[in-house]
């Protein structure tokens, strides 16, 4: 983690609290630091900012995973799977499918 890059993106949101894109490169900042709750804060900012912002799912899957928590990570992904359907992002999707089948297997 850079610890520069994090001060950047807190810079950013401070003078664009709605910066999606800020929001989600935040989290995953702290996804990279392990610290899952502060990078599911910041995904679910980019989602209350941007319901389709189907990326933001599958990294909050991620981060969720690599914590040991498959049980929120699977819902994530299904919530995730369920966007990506709705906004035609079937990249998203089949990313999104393959590491719940891996989840479940």
């Amino acid at each position: 983690m850079s610890a520069e890059r994090m001060e950047q993106l807190k810079s950013i949101l401070e003078l664009d609290p709605k910066n999606t894109f800020a929001h989600y490169a935040l989290g995953i900042e702290y996804s990279t630091a392990g610290e899952t709750d502060s990078a599911l804060r910041e995904f679910r900012a980019s989602l209350k900012l941007d319901a389709n912002y189907a990326n933001a799912f599958y990294m909050g899957a991620l981060a969720l995973q690599q914590a040991d928590r498959s049980d929120e990570a699977r819902q994530w992904l299904q919530d995730g799977i369920a966007c990506a359907n709705r906004i035609g992002n079937r990249h998203a999707e089949s990313k999104m499918q393959e590491l719940l089948d891996d989840l479940e297997s």
